[in-house]
């Protein structure tokens, strides 16, 4: 028997937890046996002690155990379940393509999503941009979506990792969420419960990352894919930058339409895809739905051109209660500003910079992400067309068009944005995928 006052000491002198003290204290969240003031003082002690590799191993095993965990072999799917997550960023609209590309492919995509947090979007927000569209169906629903159309996203149901959510609620009012072993706990904790066979982490770099440089990235990468191949998941990371807004808009409802248009062939912005395709390959090559990433890449590129991704997204969207015709009419059923109208900049020079996050952030202020957790969301505002790095702004090509309730709403974001934005002589390019990290390189 255990005492948690010891183990939060033990971690306190910097000693190394057994896998038991670790379980004892987890199973001890769950049911309420250990106080809010204990699992303050453990976060703490962890944060600054850190945690071995096996330390990490058991607490996110411990997490992930500590609510129902899903298996999906009883469904007798005809292929690998497959799965990615991104630690968040602007205009990151990747999962509502990749699920359905990945799919065709013959792939099982089951992706249990979040909501914005910060200055990052949700893909559950944006997803609630499609009328109908139902984010918490019923296990059963789930699992018939996910067979009949190969992937359902959907959000986290209290069932999953319930200790996970308690101590998210406590770091999040104790100053301890920015350390890698309880960032790589509380990430895969959720996604191992789903009962994946294989996971992508789509780890982000650079002025709208979650976390500061890339040397940070790189840690936290390192630390997930260490972590989730030794809870037994097949797993890589892939470092993506986010130096700029991904997609060429930010905000909901503008997400979802540029995610049909990627899906349909109408536009497809050159980041995104490239982005897109790094992630989807290494998922078909996990899955063993590919021999090698160009392969895989050559399968993605087939189902975005042959129109059989853009079924698989038709089919669950129709599948949790939206539109049967969505695909086809997405202009239609997705909410339009009222004052829509360009923003440019106010000076010559190319685009050297950007503050992705104060973008993000600009969007949350217009009402299309939270405040606070009861804030109700304006899927209709945010940005599109936005200029790249590198590019030269003119009186023909504006920094973005802003999508605004009123004019007062339009000024605030137009001055965000040219804020946001630096004009300058030069530009030195960044990659749009770093690096990958498997399992060897941990």
């Amino acid at each position: 028997m255990y005492l948690p006052q010891e183990i939060i000491r033990r971690k306190r002198d910097g000693k190394i937890l057994t896998k038991e003290e670790i379980k004892f204290f987890v199973d001890g969240i769950a049911s309420n046996r250990v106080s809010e003031g204990q699992i303050a003082a453990f976060a703490m002690a962890i944060f600054f002690n850190e945690m071995t590799m096996p330390e990490r191993v058991a607490l996110t095993c411990a997490m992930r155990d500590s609510g129902m965990v899903i298996d999906w072999h009883q469904q007798d799917f005809p292929g690998p379940i497959v799965d990615k997550h991104s630690t968040g960023g602007v205009g990151d609209v990747t999962s509502l393509m990749l699920g359905p590309m990945v799919a065709a492919c013959g792939g099982f995509v089951p992706m249990i999503s979040g909501r914005g947090l910060g200055h990052t979007g949700g893909t559950l927000d944006k997803l609630e941009s499609i009328p109908g569209y139902n984010v918490m169906p019923s296990n059963e629903v789930f699992a018939e979506v996910t067979k009949q159309a190969g992937v359902a996203i959907i959000g986290q149901t209290g069932h999953l990792a319930p200790a996970d959510k308690r101590v998210y609620a406590i770091r999040d009012v104790t100053a301890t969420v920015d350390n890698i072993s309880l960032i790589t706990a509380s990430i895969l904790s959720k996604k191992l419960a789903a009962g994946l066979e294989s996971l992508v982490m789509d780890v982000k770099v650079g002025s709208g990352a979650f976390m500061p440089n890339y040397q940070e990235s790189e840690q936290l990468a390192k630390s997930i894919v260490g972590v989730a191949n030794g809870a037994g998941t097949n797993t890589t990371a892939i470092l993506t930058d986010m130096n700029q807004v991904l997609a060429s808009s930010a905000g909901n409802a503008l997400e979802v339409k540029e995610a049909v248009q990627f899906l349909i062939g109408e536009y497809q912005n050159p980041r995104l895809l490239e982005v897109t395709l790094a992630l989807g390959a290494e998922m078909l090559v996990l899955g063993r739905l590919a021999d090698n990433t160009q392969h895989a890449r050559m399968k993605l590129v087939e189902v975005l051109e042959n129109g059989k991704a853009a079924e698989c997204f038709g089919r669950m969207v129709a599948g949790l209660g939206g539109p049967a015709d969505f695909v086809a009419n997405y202009n239609s059923y997705l909410e339009k500003a009222p004052f829509v109208k360009p923003v440019f900049a106010n000076q010559e020079g190319v685009v050297s910079a950007m503050d992705t996050r104060a973008i993000g952030m600009a969007v949350v202020a217009m009402g299309g992400g939270r405040r606070v957790a009861t804030d109700k969301i304006d899927h209709a505002v945010g940005f599109d067309g936005f200029i790249r790095l590198g590019e030269r702004p003119s009186s023909e090509k504006p920094l973005a068009v802003i999508h605004a309730r009123n004019e007062q709403q339009w000024q605030e974001a137009a001055l965000s944005l040219q804020q946001a934005i630096t004009i300058g002589t030069e530009y030195l390019p960044t990659p749009d995928v770093y690096r990958q990290i498997r399992a060897k390189d941990v």
